[in-house]
């Protein structure tokens, strides 16, 4: 049994399509309250069924550039947790090359 819990909550504001409009997150151990918040992207493994649940979501005024910048810095985290928690070395850095070239297709590290 755990010793400790936390929180992470995260409130999404929707308009009259169910779209979001504002988000917002807070984390209890993090000393983050009502942090504003464009997009969240969240994996979470289903022990049960053995697979990824997602939810993705972005506000409307989320620009085109910001959500290519979030995906490769997403696909960077992911390399590293990949080595973190598997020692996987050589894969996270085959990771690391498709996000760099993924970056570079995609302009992000133009001047």
């Amino acid at each position: 049994m755990a010793h400790h819990t936390s929180d992470i909550k995260f409130q999404i504001g929707l308009d009259e399509n169910k779209v979001p409009e504002v988000m917002d997150w807070s984390a209890s151990d993090g000393g983050i309250n009502h942090a504003a918040a464009k997009a969240i992207l969240l994996s979470v493994w289903d022990k049960r069924n053995q697979e990824t649940l997602r939810i993705d979501l972005w506000t409307k005024d989320m620009m085109a550039d910001e959500m290519k910048q979030m995906i490769h810095q997403t696909l960077v985290g992911l390399s590293d947790s990949l080595e973190r928690a598997t020692g996987e070395k050589e894969a996270a850095d085959y990771m690391r090359k498709f996000a760099h070239d993924l970056g570079v297709k995609m302009d992000l590290f133009k001047k």
